[in-house]
């Protein structure tokens, strides 16, 4: 169903359907109709099949969108919810999600990049943090293991960042922030009169 609402399908069937109009118009002959439907249709045929054929879908949200949306619009966690919205929408013209990122930490591999295949949200300690499940393609886990420090600073300062690895040549990366620091009373000054 997620495939049928992407943004290269809707438009490949809207360009089908003005194809189509049009194509009836001019068997029926009502050539007010039938140009203008044609001479848009079949352009926006060809640019929704274009689009469909570099189509990167989302990964797999395996906690729901409104579970967590109090902690996750809490300020200090910026950086999370903007990594979570990145990651969930359609890419066209990319092989990975993530791509640019990856390349930059030294995860890349050009002819088989590591894919990401599901987020998840979740909180631990009043802290939020997520969850993403990786393919790794043809980087192999020691690679992830050397730059696990520099991943949670990579995508947000004050990020812990934690690997797991729950199949063979699957990597979970853990992005965790700080948990809403406790309001606390200053102490007495020194100078203040008692």
């Amino acid at each position: 169903m997620q495939s049928l609402l992407s943004p290269g399908s809707l438009v490949t069937v809207a360009g089908a359907v003005l194809t189509v109009i049009g194509s009836l118009a001019y068997l029926g002959d009502n050539a007010n109709l039938s140009l203008p439907t044609i001479f848009y249709g079949i352009p926006i045929l060809l640019g929704g099949l274009a689009l469909k054929s570099s189509e990167l879908p989302p990964p797999r949200r395996l906690t729901p969108p409104q579970a967590l949306r109090e902690l996750r619009q809490q300020p200090e966690n910026a950086s999370l919810a903007k990594l979570l919205a990145d990651v969930c929408r359609w890419r066209y013209g990319q092989k990975a999600h993530l791509e640019s990122s990856l390349e930059v930490l030294g995860l890349w591999d050009e002819t088989t990049p590591p894919q990401l295949l599901s987020v998840e949200e979740f909180e631990l300690d009043g802290a939020y943090g997520l969850r993403l499940l990786f393919d790794c393609g043809a980087v192999d886990t020691a690679r992830w293991q050397d730059r696990q420090e520099r991943l949670g600073r990579f995508f947000g300062s004050g990020l812990r960042s934690s690997l797991s690895q729950p199949a063979a040549g699957r990597i979970g990366l853990e992005l965790i922030g700080s948990p809403e620091p406790a309001a606390t009373t200053p102490a007495p000054s020194a100078n203040a009169p008692s």
